[in-house]
């Protein structure tokens, strides 16, 4: 790899050395080069380029930006064109000294590579080859979020602005607060300072977006669900494992009994919850939720006692009253979690959650957030 040339700044030049290191793992772009973009295209601070193997020739044209650069400023950039002549194949790709999670998913989004200092990275060349690397510990000091959005008090605010329900809504922080006011069963509502904090956050991560006349909206609801799985804490909720007799319908009644008054007592979870909103993985054992002040009668009313092993019921007892909200009611079965909840759960449950939760995420949530955004 040879890089030549001068350079604007330290840090386009660190990151032409980050990127050589990179491309050097491909032993067929031995005769490429890393140059400054300003020499031959203005529009852009680096460029690589070199033959590939069938003949013909790449681009990778380098935004170089810095940790001020926020995912809301993207937009600015996404379209701009790397120019290439004949058959040349140009890809775009951001340098940064650190490229976070959500940053790093709206350039695959939108059809850009991206790398930082510490060797992270996704460049693909189409058809000639892809270099992916996560996970290597960046040197640069990371600055603090805005808000937490692992706390059981962000989670409230999280799951209104993703409740199918609520898709299109256009919301003020402060009808975020007044909404869980009447809900039943009831969810204690977040402080307004907190949805302050989180909506600035979120702004800036490009997942809600300011309305001219009239509140916020969310813009990128599968990017700010990203965004939640990563913060949520599945084992905040403490778990027991149950074993009853009870099988079939038999069970389902006395489940049902339970939730009696609309009180957020109990409802199916995890992979219970996605056997009743979106059927794809089979699995032996019962997921419940409980409220603690209900657990002495679940045992009872099911019949149900706690094993060390052999468990048909997972009962997962929640630190939060909102992993009830806006439940899945029937008049045949007790609730079962929002698909949200239903969501996350899932993707932080093992076995073949991972599955059953794009399951959720194709049957159940894009199609509600498509139509609402129409």
């Amino acid at each position: 790899m040879n890089i030549v040339g001068e350079f604007g700044s330290e840090l386009e030049r660190d990151l032409a050395y980050a990127l050589g290191r990179l491309l050097n793992t491909g032993s067929w772009l031995r005769r490429w080069r890393i140059e400054s973009g300003g020499k031959v295209n203005r529009n852009w601070d680096l460029r690589a380029s070199g033959p590939i193997p069938g003949g013909g020739k790449a681009v990778l044209c380098v935004e170089c930006k810095s940790l001020s650069f926020q995912p809301s400023q993207f937009s600015t950039i996404a379209a701009r064109a790397c120019s290439v002549s004949g058959t040349t194949i140009a890809v775009r790709a951001l340098g940064m000294p650190r490229v976070s999670a959500r940053m790093a998913d709206l350039c695959q989004r939108q059809g850009w590579g991206w790398f930082d200092l510490a060797g992270n990275c996704r460049i693909e060349i189409p058809d000639v080859f892809l270099v992916e690397r996560s996970g290597r510990q960046s040197q640069v000091a990371v600055a603090r979020a805005r808000a937490n959005l692992g706390t059981p008090e962000a989670g409230r605010v999280i799951r209104a602005l993703l409740a199918p329900e609520n898709a299109g809504h256009r919301w003020t922080q402060r009808e975020i607060v007044s909404h869980f006011g009447g809900l039943v069963p009831a969810v204690p509502p977040p402080s307004l300072s907190l949805v302050n904090k989180i909506v600035q956050h979120l702004r800036e991560q490009a997942v809600v977006e300011q309305q001219a006349k009239h509140g916020f909206q969310v813009r990128d609801h599968e990017g700010l669900l990203t965004m939640w799985r990563s913060a949520y804490r599945f084992d905040r909720h403490s778990r027991r494992r149950y074993f009853t007799l009870l099988q079939g319908r038999a069970l389902q009644a006395r489940l049902h009994a339970i939730d009696r008054g609309d009180q957020g007592r109990l409802a199916y979870a995890s992979f219970s919850a996605a056997d009743i909103q979106a059927p794809t993985v089979r699995q032996p054992r019962t997921w419940l939720y409980v409220d603690p002040n209900a657990e002495l009668e679940f045992q009872s009313t099911a019949e149900a006692k706690i094993v060390d092993s052999g468990e048909n019921l997972i009962v997962l007892i929640p630190d939060d009253k909102s992993v009830f909200y806006r439940v899945e009611r029937a008049n045949d079965r007790a609730p079962c979690t929002n698909p949200v909840q239903t969501y996350v759960d899932l993707a932080q449950s093992g076995a073949r959650g991972e599955e059953a939760a794009d399951a959720i995420l194709d049957r159940r949530l894009k199609s509600a957030w498509s139509t609402a955004n129409q």
